[in-house]
């Protein structure tokens, strides 16, 4: 692994350190629902405060407009990760501004500080390259470090992902060498039978995922909304469930290309049939090719996959020495269609080698569902990051850190 990581910045002792981690939690009502991002940042924090360092996180929270926005305050933040330090982090109200700098001036070493939502500023995510280099040298100017530990924004080129690591010492935080282990081993050295399944709701999503696993995979297990347009792709009706009518002949050329390499695509052969979206619904489980044959009609909704379905997906992963899983099987929000998923994440808890959940709404799925960070081999932090890894993207916040 080609990085640079924190031992290259030497003695860290009384330096300011600017910290780019990735808090962006779901929150209701102002209550964090799901810490799991916030959890992962903490053993790089640890280490750079006991080495005497100086620290300023910085993050972004949801999408805000350029502008600051009480709804997507890193405030409950900030207390949160006080909680899982075991130390008080000083919250700044504003990014760049008086308030920021009052709290990075009154840091001493070994203290720890959060700003403001990255994303209240304009130059965040600005396309005017100017724009961005502009609010990367103002967030620079605070620090004479600068680790980069979110590794959900490694993909994104942003002032506090790409700009600010070329205005200081640059290295790469404890979480994004974990993310990026764990990746290397799927990508060039994954013990077979190698499983990855896919779920979510777009197929569009995963199709370039689709097509750079295809040749190291043993066997491909199809789930969630995507399911539907690889249904299509065979010829059958779907009624009114999630479909994309113009990636029927992209999905049709991989199943073709799945047969040519020996790989296994796995679709499911029955389906949780609704009558509409919500968790009142009624619902009846049908065979994947008789989706409009159930008394919804063609008006039937599938919503997730059936129980047959759900014990061979199972049996698959409980075989395999390596899993990848990236996207639900259904509507996992609503405990009518939460099985199909559940199924998947259970089985992913007892297999002999490693298991990956690959971020964004799967990690959710799971802790949602009950399951515990350690029942996995690996949670990822970053479901586009992870994807786009995968894919054999170049992904402009490791690049910058010096990742070949």
């Amino acid at each position: 692994m080609s990085l640079r990581t924190i031992d290259s910045l030497g003695d860290l002792g009384g330096v300011t350190v600017l910290v780019r981690c990735d808090l962006n939690v779901p929150l209701k009502d102002g209550q964090i629902t799901d810490d799991g991002r916030i959890r992962a940042s903490v053993p790089t924090l640890n280490a750079l405060v006991n080495a005497g360092a100086r620290v300023v996180v910085v993050s972004h929270l949801g999408r805000p407009d350029g502008a600051p926005d009480s709804r997507y305050s890193l405030a409950p933040v900030a207390q949160r990760l006080g909680e899982l330090l075991g130390k008080g982090v000083v919250f700044a109200s504003d990014t760049v501004g008086s308030a920021a700098q009052e709290v990075v001036a009154s840091l001493g070493d070994g203290e720890i500080a959060l700003l403001e939502n990255l994303r209240f500023n304009p130059g965040e995510t600005s396309k005017d390259a100017a724009e961005r280099e502009h609010f990367a040298a103002q967030l620079a100017a605070f620090a004479g470090a600068f680790v980069s530990d979110g590794f959900g924004v490694v993909h994104r080129k942003q002032a506090s992902v790409y700009e600010v690591a070329g205005l200081l010492p640059s290295a790469a935080g404890l979480l994004i060498q974990a993310e990026l282990e764990v990746l290397e081993r799927l990508t060039r050295t994954p013990d077979a039978p190698y499983t990855v399944v896919l779920g979510g709701s777009k197929v569009s999503d995963k199709l370039a995922v689709i097509g750079a696993l295809l040749p190291k995979v043993t066997t491909l297990l199809i789930g969630g909304g995507m399911l539907f347009t690889f249904l299509a792709a065979q010829g059958h009706k779907v009624g009114a469930s999630l479909l994309e009518v113009d990636q029927i002949d992209n999905v049709t050329g991989y199943l073709a290309k799945a047969k040519e390499l020996g790989v296994e695509i796995v679709l499911p052969t029955d389906i949780v049939v609704a009558s509409k979206f919500g968790a009142d619904a009624e619902f009846v489980t049908t065979a994947a090719d008789a989706i409009e044959e159930t008394r919804f009609g063609p008006g039937g909704l599938g919503l997730d996959i059936g129980p047959e379905t759900s014990a061979r997906f199972a049996e698959v992963i409980g075989a395999s020495k390596t899993v990848f899983w990236n996207g639900p099987m259904g509507v996992f929000e609503l405990a009518p269609f939460a099985a199909g998923t559940k199924a998947v994440a259970s089985a992913l808890t007892t297999i002999d080698g490693l298991a990956v959940v690959g971020g964004g709404d799967s990690a959710a799925a799971v802790r949602a569902l009950g399951f515990t960070d350690d029942q996995f081999g690996h949670i990822s932090t970053g479901g586009g990051a992870s994807l786009e890894f995968l894919e054999g993207k170049r992904l402009p916040g490791l690049e910058v850190l010096g990742w070949q």
